[in-house]
């Protein structure tokens, strides 16, 4: 096996090994004091290109989470449409995700498809995801409603 193969299968056993398979999630990847995306804020994402650090002066919760931003206006952008700039799959890992299997995804490592937003757990996972975007995309969609946590049903 040449050795840019080899660190390929590396890579890929250590990204697989970092995903669990888990049924009854969240629908948001938070910390364990119920914080979003690590603090950052979701909006810079469209409006800096750039993963920036939120403010807790300017927070909204919404899906079970606790959200930052960097100002009043994001803050109010994300209140009237959380939809249009929460991250796909609630955060977590989108290789993962389209693979069976979640992951914590970090806000450094991310990219915006069709105005949607997409976390990996690291560089290798993105690269992985990179090889395949709307394939993974498709799958990821696919699995994601299946991990979610079950509601129970309404009677009355």
């Amino acid at each position: 096996m040449g050795t840019k193969k080899h660190i390929f299968m590396i890579q890929l056993v250590i990204v697989l090994l970092a995903c669990t398979r888990t049924d009854g999630l969240d629908p948001v990847n938070k910390s364990s004091i119920g914080l979003a995306l690590r603090g950052y804020d979701t909006v810079a994402f469209f409006t800096e290109n750039n993963p920036v650090p939120g403010n807790e002066q300017y927070r909204h919760t919404w899906n079970g989470a606790r959200w930052h931003f960097t100002s009043e206006e994001n803050r109010d952008a994300f209140a009237r449409n959380p939809e249009r700039y929460a991250p796909q799959y609630g955060g977590y890992c989108a290789y993962a995700v389209s693979h069976g299997y979640t992951a914590d995804g970090d806000p450094q490592v991310w990219k915006i498809v069709d105005r949607k937003l997409y976390l990996n757990y690291n560089r290798e996972a993105r690269q992985l995801w990179e090889e395949d975007v709307p394939g993974n995309i498709a799958k990821g969609d696919g699995n994601w409603p299946g991990f979610l946590k079950r509601m129970p049903e309404h009677k009355g």
